[in-house]
């Protein structure tokens, strides 16, 4: 899957997990526990995520992950 193509429709924290959908239909998912700056956020601040071309954003967490990251299994 190629970012340069695909792109993020949505994301939010589900039972978890970070879930990223994208236009394509898949989806990138991760636990929150595999990322530090994220693992004590609360599930409103784990939903309140930006999405960009390159990747997604945690304004009250002060996180970003870019989509190549995610999809080669850096979650921070």
């Amino acid at each position: 899957m190629s970012t340069l193509i695909d792109k993020a429709k949505s994301a939010g924290y589900q039972n978890g997990m970070i879930v990223i959908s994208m236009e394509s239909g898949s989806n990138i998912t991760f636990p929150v526990k595999e990322n530090p700056h994220l693992a004590n956020g609360t599930p409103t601040q784990l939903n309140n995520i930006e999405i960009s071309p390159f990747g997604i954003h945690w304004p009250d967490l002060d996180e970003d992950l870019s989509f190549r990251g995610l999809i080669s299994g850096d979650f921070g």
